[in-house]
C-alpha cells in the first residue's frame, strides 16, 4: 500500500495542551477526515504535518519521504487550505492569478479560470468583498490549480450552505478519481466526512482515538437502549461509553463483544464522537 502521508509518534506541547504521540497514516487514492471537538489538536496535527510549526517528537513521511516542511518539491504537490486565507484582502483573482504563476512551477491557469467559473467567483472583487464561504473556494481554486497530489484543508466547508457544501465534496471526489490523489480534511460537519471519507481519526484532548476504514468502523460499534442494570451485566470490554437519561441509559457498545442476540441500533460517526467524548469512552 503506497502512502500519501504518515506521521510516526508526532508530538507538540503547549502551555495547557499537548499533542500525544500521534500515529496515522493515510493510503494513496483515498480520504481521511480528521474529527473531534474544538481545541482537540486537529488543526495542530495538520500544521506539524505541513511543517509549519516545529514539532518536539516524531516524525512525518510525505509520499515515502521524510518531510520537514523545507522540501520545496514536496511542497509543490501539496495543496492547502486553512481555516484562516492567506491572501491579502486587496488582491483580486486576477493579482492572485499573476502571483501564483510565478510561485508554482506548475501552476494551471486554465484549471484556476475553470474553477472560477465553477465557484462563481468574480476576477474583478477584491478578496476582501468576498463572504467567508467564497474566500474558502478563493483557496481551494488555488489548491487546485498546481498539480497537487495531496489537499490538506482545515474546514473548508465552514459557512457554506448545503448546495454549496454538497458541490464542494464532488471536486473532492473528482480529485481522488486519479489514484495518484489523496485529500486529508478536517471538518466539525461529520455528515459530509461520512459521505466521502475512506479513513476516520478521532482526536479527542490531543491523542488519538481511532483511526480507522469509515466502513469498518461504522460496522464495529452499535448503540443499546435500555436500562441500566443490563448494561452493567455485559462484559465491560463491549461497552465503550453510556449516556443515562430519564428512562434508563443508552450504551455504545462493540458488536464483536456484544451478547448474541442484543438489538443495537447503527451508529454514525457523530454518535461515536459523543459516546467518546460525553460518553466517558474509553479506548
Amino acid at each position: 500500500m503506497e502512502e500519501a502521508i504518515r506521521l510516526e509518534h508526532v508530538e507538540k506541547r503547549y502551555r495547557g495542551f499537548a499533542l500525544k504521540d500521534v500515529n496515522l497514516t493515510l493510503p494513496k487514492g483515498s480520504i481521511m477526515g480528521l474529527i473531534g471537538e474544538n481545541g482537540a489538536g486537529k488543526s495542530t496535527i495538520l500544521k506539524a504535518a505541513l511543517g509549519l510549526i516545529h514539532k518536539d517528537a516524531g516524525n512525518v513521511f510525505l509520499f515515502g519521504r521524510e518531510f520537514d516542511g523545507s522540501d520545496s518539491s514536496l511542497k509543490e504537490q501539496i495543496g492547502v487550505v486553512m481555516d484562516t486565507l492567506s491572501f491579502s484582502g486587496e488582491l483580486t483573482l486576477k493579482n492572485i492569478n499573476r502571483i501564483m504563476k510565478e510561485i508554482y512551477r506548475n501552476w494551471e491557469e486554465d484549471t484556476f479560470l475553470h474553477y472560477q467559473e465553477v465557484f462563481e467567483l468574480s476576477g474583478n472583487k477584491k478578496v476582501r468583498e468576498l463572504s467567508r464561504g467564497m474566500r474558502m473556494k478563493l483557496s481551494l481554486a488555488a489548491a487546485l490549480s498546481h498539480r497537487a497530489k495531496l489537499l490538506v484543508l482545515d474546514e473548508c466547508t465552514s459557512g457554506l450552505d448545503p448546495i454549496s457544501r454538497d458541490e464542494l465534496l464532488d471536486v473532492f471526489l473528482d480529485f481522488i478519481q486519479d489514484e495518484a490523489n489523496s485529500i486529508l480534511i478536517s471538518s466539525h460537519i461529520l455528515s459530509d466526512l461520512e459521505k466521502i471519507c475512506d479513513y476516520i481519526t478521532f482526536i479527542h484532548k490531543g491523542e488519538v482515538c481511532f483511526s480507522k476504514r469509515k466502513d469498518l468502523l461504522l460496522d464495529s460499534y452499535g448503540v443499546f437502549h435500555g436500562t441500566k442494570a443490563a448494561i452493567r451485566e455485559m462484559d465491560s470490554a463491549a461497552v465503550i461509553g453510556v449516556r443515562e437519561n430519564a428512562f434508563g441509559a443508552d450504551a455504545l457498545v462493540l458488536r464483536k463483544r456484544a451478547p448474541l442476540g442484543l438489538p443495537l441500533d447503527p451508529a454514525d460517526i457523530e454518535t461515536i464522537m459523543l459516546y467518546y467524548v460525553r460518553g466517558g469512552g474509553k479506548r
